[in-house]
């Protein structure tokens, strides 16, 4: 009986845990910063921007188009594979612009993390967020221009079934899955403070 303990693990997938695990610590640490300051100082006032909702719903859809990639990649139904992935590239674009709109609508109401302590906890944990999503995005990209660079099924295929790339596809959704469950925890946090 093989012990799951001690059984070869994917070097790969263990340092992305291993990074996962790292980021989800530092945003755990600047969460309970925020709730010491907010237990000393009382209360932190937080406006959440609006726009903030429209990138909660663009990172969720991303989080099920690219499952749908993997499974499609799976199935070989090598289009809707493509189709999935850049559905989640273009989602991926649409979280950032509405990120970066979400700051924009901050900055014009004179919320500046130099003058108000909500705000600056939402530039912190947002803006980490956004360099965590850049990283997943520029991996995307990689995914996404092999799928449109092999489109015929023979070449499709062939990328399906070679493990390299089928790793790669799993580590990019795994990443892009944790990526999606921080900024939702993010986000309770956040709504749950707002005033």
């Amino acid at each position: 009986m093989e012990n799951s303990w001690t059984k070869r693990r994917e070097p790969f997938q263990f340092m992305l845990y291993l990074g996962l695990i790292s980021s989800a610590l530092l945003f755990l640490f600047i969460i309970l910063v925020f709730v010491k300051k907010e237990l000393v100082n009382q209360d932190i006032p937080i406006k959440i921007p609006k726009v903030f909702w429209f990138s909660t719903l663009a990172i969720l859809l991303s989080s099920l188009t690219i499952w749908q990639a993997q499974k499609s990649m799976e199935l070989q139904k090598f289009k809707e594979y493509r189709q999935y992935i850049i559905s989640t590239y273009f989602l991926a674009l649409a979280f950032l612009l509405f990120q970066f709109w979400g700051w924009m609508d901050l900055l014009n109401n004179n919320v500046l993390p130099s003058n108000n302590t909500g705000g600056s906890f939402i530039f912190i944990l947002s803006g980490l967020h956004v360099i965590h999503t850049l990283g997943g995005l520029v991996a995307l990209g990689m995914v996404l221009y092999n799928s449109l660079k092999n489109r015929s099924f023979i070449d499709s295929f062939v990328e399906s079934v070679n493990p390299p790339n089928q790793l790669r596809l799993r580590l990019i959704s795994i990443y892009w899955h944790f990526v999606d469950v921080v900024w939702i925890v993010i986000f309770l946090f956040l709504l749950w403070h707002a005033s």
